[in-house]
């Protein structure tokens, strides 16, 4: 017996390629499922089953009550049979006891057939999805195994089955039954009869995963993929770039004699792929992805309406190749470069230019400086339009009168994005940070107002309140916001405003401004008091060091004797704090005393004089009832 069940159990353990923990546990759930089915045992009691590996015995244990009389075998046991097991057992406990019935080895085997295999069935299926979810955008071989117009089968590794719908697969690529094709896992799910593999064939990382396993360079890093646009079974525009000097990406790529490329275009049912080396210059990386197509000039523009937009100018005979079949080259060079591409041949870029001169207001000052050269192309313009031929010497000047209007427009254009820029960095400081913590459905609201600004693209609060300092009209002609609402949110948006401070002045502008004054007040005190002598301990230094100014000096004295009126000092006041008082004849040698040497010196008298006046105790007993 002992042999018998270990082959049987191992020959199991082999033919599902389970672990024997998986094996014996479904095993003894099924026993307990086969007992509970033959004694109708309730599920609320505790069963358990165990096998002996040795000999392929089955023993089962049921939870049961001690009492004095049994009267159902199922759910009692008596005090004595418990005590066997539990000397401790008293009267109303419960207790675990054996139960095996009679002949339940046989019994169980006819009646746990079905679920031991239900149970081994799940276990495969788990070990499915955990082994395939991990190896989600991997390359896997499978055989077809069946093919219909929707999907085909593919079998898989550890006998699991891949879908590949027919958006998956290839145009025009055939599937027989038993052949062996390589494709992309690019999901996995848990459906009710087992992981749901969706394969694909068509998805642009199967092309990247072809390049890494074909070229050791992308493998090992050497050389990096950056984009890859595709159309499957048309063509395809992969973007590389080299992580070290001294590599060419494209070359390595290729192969010699294009070996490593053609590999891939086999395996993608003769896929045309274009390799194309990546730049951070966007204008220089635009038209190298439209190649084969020879590019004059690429001019971008960017702006938060139309996004991206590169106009690229071509010669008039590349103009076709450049667009491709069906716009197919420009088409996968947008998606290749992130960039909405705008492609026109020479002389339309000539006739937009100049209409753009000639039309718009903002090129006023450029339309002045171009117009022999307007005069020019519209000639060449003319006699296109008549179908005369022009020589090579005017197709030069007119692509560089094209790329003299265009770099004026790209200049524009990033002029406005950077006050654009400016304003939105202006609004953004005046809002508060806490308020992009606090969710759109949380304001104080209408629900269906919240819903509508949700919609809008408007998250949180400061979402809202940023919007309405940039834009409040955006907000006022969204469907469903009237005036009443728009005056709500606009008086909830003000409330939440943050102020900025405002710039201190620096800190010469504060010294230099008490100082005139000091000055002023020194003036005075010399004008009303002449016999004062520190005027005269002024002068001498002033004769010794800079003697132009001593000239000045001697009509100042005897054209004031006189006290000036209230309002004149008030007016001389004025002229003084203007910071140009030698113009006005006004105290020169007050300036002198203000130099580098005597500043020093000069200014502790002057504060001395200043805190004399203005000590505030005028009501003393004021500060006494503090």
């Amino acid at each position: 017996m002992k042999s018998e069940f270990a082959l049987a159990f191992n020959e199991v353990v082999e033919d599902r390629q389970l672990s024997r923990e998986v094996i014996l546990e479904a095993l003894e759930s099924a026993l307990v499922s086969a007992y509970r089915r033959a004694v109708n045992a309730s599920n609320a009691q505790f069963v358990e089953a165990k096998v002996d590996m040795d000999n392929g015995e089955v023993a089962i244990y049921a939870e049961k009550e001690v009492v004095e009389d049994v009267q159902d075998e199922r759910t009692e046991v008596l005090l004595s049979e418990a005590r066997k097991v539990d000397p401790d057992a008293e009267l109303g406990d419960m207790v675990v006891v054996e139960t095996t019935p009679e002949n339940f080895g046989r019994v169980a085997a006819q009646t746990a057939r079905q679920v031991i295999q239900q149970r081994i069935r799940e276990a495969e299926r788990e070990i499915q999805l955990d082994y395939f979810e991990k190896q989600v955008g991997e390359i896997v071989s499978g055989i077809v195994q069946a093919v219909n117009p929707r999907m085909a089968t593919i079998g898989l590794d550890k006998k699991a089955e891949g879908k590949m719908l027919r958006k998956d697969m290839i145009p025009r690529e055939r599937l027989r039954v038993h052949d062996r094709i390589r494709c992309l896992i690019y999901e996995v799910k848990e459906g009710n009869r087992g992981p749901e593999i969706y394969l694909s064939r068509a998805h642009r990382n199967f092309l990247r995963r072809l390049l890494e396993n074909e070229v050791p360079e992308i493998y090992h890093g050497v050389v990096e993929i950056r984009s890859i646009a595709r159309e499957p079974g048309q063509r395809a525009k992969v973007a590389v770039s080299a992580t070290q000097q001294g590599i060419d990406p494209v070359g390595a790529c290729v192969g010699v004699r294009g070996v490593r490329i053609q590999a891939i275009v086999r395996e993608l049912s003769d896929e045309k792929i274009d390799v194309i080396e990546w730049s951070n210059d966007a204008a220089a990386f635009i038209a190298k992805a439209l190649s084969p197509a020879r590019v004059l000039g690429v001019y971008l523009a960017e702006n938060s309406e139309e996004g991206k937009t590169a106009t690229v100018v071509v010669p008039e005979d590349q103009l076709s190749l450049a667009i491709g079949r069906d716009g197919q080259n420009a088409r996968l060079a947008a998606k290749l470069t992130g960039w909405r591409i705008d492609i026109k041949s020479q002389v339309e870029a000539a006739g937009d230019a100049l209409k753009k001169l000639q039309e718009d207001p903002a090129y006023a000052e450029m339309a002045e400086r171009e117009v022999e050269a307007q005069e020019k192309v519209a000639i060449m313009l003319e006699k296109k339009a008549e179908g005369r031929p022009l020589p090579p010497e005017d197709y030069d000047y007119m692509a560089k009168f094209i790329n003299r209007v265009e770099k004026r427009v790209e200049e524009k254009l990033r002029e406005e994005n950077l006050e654009e820029k400016r304003r939105y960095e202006a609004a953004l400081a005046t809002v508060p940070e806490l308020t992009f913590e606090i969710d759109i459905l949380d304001v104080d609201l209408k629900e269906h107002i919240l819903f509508i600004l949700q919609e809008a693209g408007m998250d949180t609060l400061g979402d809202l309140v940023l919007q309405m300092r940039i834009d409040p009209d955006r907000i006022l002609g969204l469907n469903g916001i009237g005036p009443k609402t728009f005056a709500e949110i606009q008086e909830l948006t003000d409330g939440l405003r943050v102020i900025p401070e405002e710039p201190q002045p620096e800190p010469e502008a504060i010294t230099e401004a008490p100082i005139e004054e000091e000055a002023v007040v020194e003036a005075d005190v010399v004008e009303e008091a002449p016999v004062l002598a520190e005027p005269e301990v002024e002068e001498e230094p002033v004769v010794a060091e800079t003697p132009e100014v001593v000239e000045p000096v001697k009509p100042v004295v005897p054209e004031k004797p006189e006290p000036v009126e209230e309002e004149e000092e008030e007016d001389d006041f004025d002229k003084l704090f203007s910071y140009d008082a030698s113009k006005y004849g006004y105290y020169e040698p007050e300036k002198v005393t203000f130099d580098e040497e005597e500043q020093k010196d000069v200014k502790p008298t002057k504060k001395k004089k200043r805190k004399k006046p203005r000590p505030p105790v005028d009501e003393p007993d004021h500060w006494d009832e503090w």
